[in-house]
């Protein structure tokens, strides 16, 4: 086991450190009539992104040898699947209308043609590591209603490549609309499909030829983004003073009315939160299953954490194919040690002592759900043979770092939080017999509390929630890691305030079951994102179909009860933190 880790953190640190484009050509120079390396990876309708197909599942031009390359964990699960490309391009070689083949397409071709072309098929390509999108065809609309179409096919494809001395700096691939192939009728068509190469030169620099997809926003979305970080600032400050004020005018003159009491009427009974100070720290219920939602938030936290810093250092760079979905895979396997440390930890300060039931729920609360959506994603890639359905090979690789590296890490992790010799540290003793709690109005329940504690900060972050979705599920990029990290930040300070004013109220109230309300609180944020997600797919996507609505539905349900884990933890270690200071300012008898 000990060298299948090795190997693990050693890839880590490839993708991490490695070079920035990969080719196969070590050091991506070549000479005049050297073939460069084209690739074609993946064909699908542009509106959906997880519906993509391989390049030769429809009828094109086929090389005598199709070669796959070997593609990385993080390729497979982008989707790519790498095949050689029918075109030759070779360096500073010029070619006009080059023939690639002359193939007689079906009836069945034609039909599958004209589907494609109807529902915008792209394929996509890579030229010396460059990424490259053609349209496979295009519609002419006879009328604005649409009612009149028809459907053509491009077998023509122009490739413009600029060079600086013996290295490609920029491709890009255009169709023409005169060279098209008439699909309106079932009928078998002869069809001749060529293409042409033009080389240019450039004076661009090869170590910069990555940076015109660094342009993933326009300035105008750029001011967006200003406008949102300074919209939330203004928020968090807005409500941070608010609650400033309230703890010096409130809580201050609560402090100096318990002393006084204390000095003067010694007999008089405590009101408000003061009233309940032998019940606020007594353990919740259902204990184990708390410690275990607080092991997992821990572990995602750190996950987020480390994502976010990977992409401040720039290892996402754009058109890294996977690092992205491999980083994740990789580094949710080795947190997982932090959820069963987490977990046994707190558990052990609950008193509790079936620590390896507690184990149990810390490594399934959030792996179990993940992976029935994984396998229930798979079924239905599969009927529809899909890229995404993941061969079985990569199932194998992921079920061994499950096994031989996840399972042992949360282990030892619960073993050392076992061992811990922590104490919960708390400035009150509990009662035997709880308090009954009094009757409390409607919106002090858990419900209407939810439902105003996620609204602050999701209004603080639901612009980025905008350019996160049409990134992860569209062919945008995002690069400005930078205002994320901002962004993450301005939403934990929110969630933190929001659910201690909360909690402040109910304790208020004299309602000592705080600690599951808290967290709850906390975490209600990720509810209103899963319902921004309705919004986003019906209204701003375009999406369509069953595979692409189950994959963007499945997974969002995923990341969003991720989101709920993580933030009702930082909303309960607020609270904690609130509580204990509150009542470690009076004297507790």
């Amino acid at each position: 086991m000990g060298k299948l880790v090795a190997i693990i953190l050693s890839a880590i640190v490839v993708m991490c450190c490695g070079s920035q484009v990969r080719s196969d050509a070590i050091d991506h120079c070549y000479k005049a009539g050297d073939l460069v390396p084209l690739y074609v990876s993946k064909v699908g309708p542009f509106a959906n992104p997880s519906e993509t197909y391989r390049y030769f599942d429809l009828p094109f031009c086929s090389p005598d040898n199709v070669k796959e390359k070997k593609a990385t964990l993080g390729e497979v699960l982008n989707g790519d699947r790498l095949v050689s490309a029918p075109y030759k391009l070779e360096f500073l070689v010029e070619k006009y209308c080059e023939v690639v083949c002359r193939k007689n397409l079906t009836r069945e071709d034609v039909s599958q043609f004209r589907t494609a072309t109807k529902r915008d098929y792209y394929f996509q390509m890579y030229y010396d590591d460059l990424p490259i999108w053609v349209f496979i065809g295009t519609i002419d609309r006879l009328d604005t209603a649409g009612s009149n179409e028809r459907f053509f096919l491009y077998k023509h494809l122009k490739f413009n490549i600029f060079f600086n001395k013996d290295r490609v700096i920029e491709v890009n691939a255009q169709t023409d609309n005169r060279h098209v192939v008439d699909l309106n009728e079932d009928k078998e068509l002869l069809v001749e499909f060529v293409y042409t190469v033009k080389w240019k030169e450039t004076g661009g620099a090869f170590d910069e030829r990555m940076k015109k997809y660094l342009m993933a926003f326009l300035p105008i979305n750029l001011d967006i983004h200003w406008f949102s970080i300074m919209n939330s600032c203004i928020t968090v400050l807005i409500l941070t003073g608010c609650l400033v004020t309230f703890y010096m005018r409130v809580l201050k003159k609560d402090f100096m009315e318990h002393t006084y009491d204390e000095v003067f009427v010694d007999d008089q009974e405590e009101k408000g939160w003061k009233y309940i100070l032998g019940d606020v720290f007594r353990y919740p219920n259902h204990k184990s299953l708390f410690a275990a939602v607080l092991g997992s938030g821990t572990q995602l936290f750190t996950l987020t954490i480390l994502i976010l810093i990977l992409g401040l250092v720039g290892v996402f760079y754009p058109y890294n194919r996977g690092n992205l979905q491999m980083a994740l895979v990789f580094i949710y396997a080795i947190t997982l040690g932090i959820a069963g440390y987490s977990s046994t930890t707190f558990y052990h300060q609950l008193e509790g002592t079936n620590w390896v039931r507690n184990l149990l729920i810390a490594g399934c609360l959030f792996s179990g759900p993940l992976l029935f959506t994984f396998y229930l994603l798979q079924t239905v890639a599969i009927s529809y043979k899909a890229n995404a359905a993941l061969p079985f090979g990569t199932v194998l690789v992921l079920f061994l770092l499950l096994t031989f590296v996840a399972f042992p890490l949360l282990v030892l992790g619960g073993i050392v939080g076992k061992n811990s010799q922590t104490e919960f540290q708390v400035p009150c003793h509990t009662t035997k017999c709880p308090r009954d709690i009094p009757p409390l109005r409607w919106y002090r329940g858990v419900l209407p509390q939810m439902a105003l504690a996620g609204f602050l900060p999701f209004s603080v972050v639901y612009i980025d929630t905008y350019y996160i979705l049409i990134t992860v599920w569209g062919h945008r990029i995002y690069t400005i890691y930078s205002i994320l990290f901002v962004v993450f930040i301005i939403l934990l300070i929110a969630t933190a305030l929001v659910t201690v004013a909360l909690t402040y109220f109910q304790l208020a109230a004299e309602d000592h079951q705080w600690w599951w309300r808290s967290f709850l609180c906390g975490g209600s944020t990720g509810l209103y994102v899963f319902g921004y997600c309705f919004y986003y797919y019906y209204a701003e996507a375009g999406m369509y179909g069953f595979l692409q609505t189950s994959f963007f539905f499945g997974y969002m349900a995923c990341i969003c009860y991720g989101i709920f884990l993580m933030l009702g933890t930082v909303g309960f270690l607020a609270s904690l933190f609130f509580v204990r200071h509150i009542y470690g300012s009076i004297k507790c008898d």
